[in-house]
């Protein structure tokens, strides 16, 4: 019986996927990011070795925010990037799995189709495996994320920094909101099923004060993808794929908002989107960069 649990927990988790370890932002307004990052709770806690690369962290989350210019960068018609380009409105330009083994993570995808986005690693680097997301994004894979992480070979610590700051209200990682093309839900639904394992939910499953689109689930019961199309309602026009915004997971949505509003945030209120116990959404800032709130209780 152990053996079934066990080929049974692998069949629906093939990856041994754990959530996540970071979420990167790419921005030439490294400052100004990291000033909204703050007022969400974030401190900056680390450095990268050798590029223009802040760590900031709260509680479980680690937030990267990129504004390193690859040299290399290569854009040439029909060709895929190799990485996104800092620009002045932060995007969200990677995230980062935790898996059981990375290097059989990072196999099992390209056996199914994902194509890879080869690194450029300098001297004393860690290389991580990843793979093309939606747009110019990138997914990372990781498996030292215990005893042993990525930043102890990467990063310099602040000093006099404390490196594990708490979680403002509890604050934890909840999903992503990925904007699609139209007629591209199962495309990208299979995307994520056949690669890593998420499962669709039913329509009336739904979360926070956003309902529209599909929701995914991942494997491991701790994280969700929220896909949302254009609506043909509106006559909206096909709109850019990419990662728009994270969503937080807090079990006291108003006891947040009440502190996150001290430390200067602003939450959209309007008839259609208010801020209520299911969840709230912050104004946009810096061109748009804005993040969500939805109850969650972690398991």
């Amino acid at each position: 019986m152990t053996v079934e649990r066990e080929v049974s927990a692998d069949t629906a988790n093939p990856l041994g996927l754990d959530g996540v370890e970071f979420i990167e932002y790419a921005t030439s307004r490294p400052q100004a990011l990291g000033q909204l990052l703050e007022a969400m709770g974030f401190r900056p806690i680390a450095r990268h070795r050798s590029r223009e690369v802040l760590l900031y962290r709260q509680g479980e989350m680690n937030v990267i925010v990129n504004a390193h210019v690859d040299p290399h960068y290569n854009a040439e018609p029909g060709e895929i990037p190799r990485s996104l380009q800092p620009s002045e409105t932060p995007v969200i330009s990677a995230i980062c799995f935790r898996v059981r083994d990375a290097r059989e993570a990072y196999r099992r995808a390209l056996d199914r189709g994902a194509w890879a986005a080869p690194a450029r690693v300098e001297v004393m680097e860690l290389n991580i495996p990843s793979i093309h997301g939606v747009g110019s994004s990138r997914i990372y894979f990781v498996d030292r994320y215990r005893e042993f992480s990525i930043y102890d070979v990467d990063f310099t610590m602040i000093p006099t920094v404390d490196p594990d700051p708490p979680a403002l209200a509890g604050l934890h990682w909840f999903g992503v909101v990925q904007y699609i093309g139209a007629d591209r839900t199962g495309d990208w639904t299979e995307f994520y099923r056949e690669l890593f394992g998420f499962e669709a939910l039913p329509d009336e499953e739904r979360f926070g004060v956003l309902p529209k689109g599909r929701v995914l689930k991942s494997p491991c019961q701790c994280f969700y993808l929220q896909l949302i199309a254009p609506n043909p309602e509106l006559q909206e026009a096909d709109q850019e794929e990419l990662l728009q915004r994270v969503a937080f997971g807090v079990q006291d949505v108003l006891t947040a908002v009440a502190l996150l509003r001290e430390r200067g945030m602003a939450f959209v209120e309007s008839p259609g989107v208010h801020t209520e116990n299911r969840g709230a959404l912050t104004q946009g800032r810096l061109g748009g960069v804005m993040f969500e709130l939805v109850q969650h209780t972690p398991a």
